[in-house]
């Protein structure tokens, strides 16, 4: 097939990469304003037969709403729009499209295995979770205006996640945020530092945190707690932790970023989205994460605990 790629940054470039070992794929258009790829040829993406959209995020309800009006499948990376009544608009229009969203944590190995853990009644009862997303080095300054928030913009993969990890929904948030480091973070808005308890609806309990600091390298953790055991996930010697016992994790190089943390899950899911099948990751899904992220977000800015149902539209 042919495949049409829009972006070439960070994750483009890997994405166009990906794309062109692929076994299905034949010939790769790329389009980007500023920069080439030594994957692909210029082009118009949207004369292909799918499209992979890497763009900055103001851009992506357009970009979706364009393939679906020519009959493309499209895979987005998140979000679906900056905004939930966006979000809700390209949910409307793109009924009846293939539009998959770019939730990498889905295709990790181990999430995966967390999720087939639970639901295969290892864990027995799940009571309590806890989530960690943490960055080594804060964004350009230039970036946060546009990003949403922390909440919007980096936790947003862990509420995804904890939906689909427990196939349960997230009712009510109470978001914390403080700013440790530049000046920036507060004059965009956002926080630097994050914290939140989470209620999901059979009563569970999750909690979340956060940093753009952390200095020892890319944090990304999931623990469930459950009757019978707990289990967890981003344990392994490359997890940015020192420990006073003797044994790892922390005995291997840290992850430096998220893209070679999630290397094997950013292949899987674009291949997951060339051979087609059920969609891994709607925008029903994108948009259920952005209600829990609204909610956080609410709920940092007014100081008290938010349900989800208050950012419903």
């Amino acid at each position: 097939m042919r495949v049409g790629l829009l972006g070439l940054g960070r994750i483009g470039a890997f994405h166009a990469a990906t794309l062109a070992a692929h076994p299905l794929v034949d010939e790769l258009i790329v389009a980007d304003p500023v920069r080439t790829s030594p994957h692909g040829r210029p082009g118009d993406p949207f004369q292909a037969d799918a499209v992979v959209i890497a763009t900055p995020t103001g851009t992506h309800a357009e970009l979706i709403i364009k393939a679906c009006d020519r009959g493309i499948p499209a895979f987005c990376e998140k979000p679906v729009a900056s905004t939930v009544a966006e979000t809700v608009k390209v949910l409307q229009t793109a009924a009846g499209n293939r539009v998959q969203v770019g939730f990498q944590r889905r295709f990790d190995p181990g999430y995966v295995a967390a999720a087939h853990a639970l639901r295969a009644g290892e864990l027995g009862e799940l009571h309590r979770v806890h989530l960690v997303t943490a960055d080594p080095a804060p964004p350009p300054a230039a970036y946060l205006p546009l990003s949403g928030g922390i909440y919007r913009d980096c936790h947003i993969h862990d509420f995804d996640a904890l939906r689909w990890v427990t196939g349960r929904e997230v009712v009510s948030v109470y978001a914390r945020g403080a700013n440790r480091g530049a000046a920036f973070f507060a004059e965009a808005g956002d926080v630097d530092t994050s914290a939140a308890l989470l209620a999901l609806d059979d009563g569970t309990l999750a909690t979340l945190q956060g940093s753009r600091y952390n200095g020892g390298g890319y944090d990304v953790r999931m623990e469930l707690a459950g009757t019978k055991r707990t289990q967890a996930v981003g344990l392994g010697p490359r997890a940015p932790l020192h420990t006073t016992e003797a044994l790892p994790p922390g005995s291997g190089a840290p992850w430096p970023d998220f893209v070679s943390r999630f290397e094997t899950a950013y292949r899987a899911e674009i291949d997951a989205f060339l051979r087609g099948g059920t969609n891994p990751c709607t925008i029903e899904d994108a948009l259920e994460a952005l209600y829990v992220a609204e909610a956080a977000d609410l709920s940092l800015r007014e100081g008290r605990p938010v349900e989800v149902a208050e950012v419903r539209h």
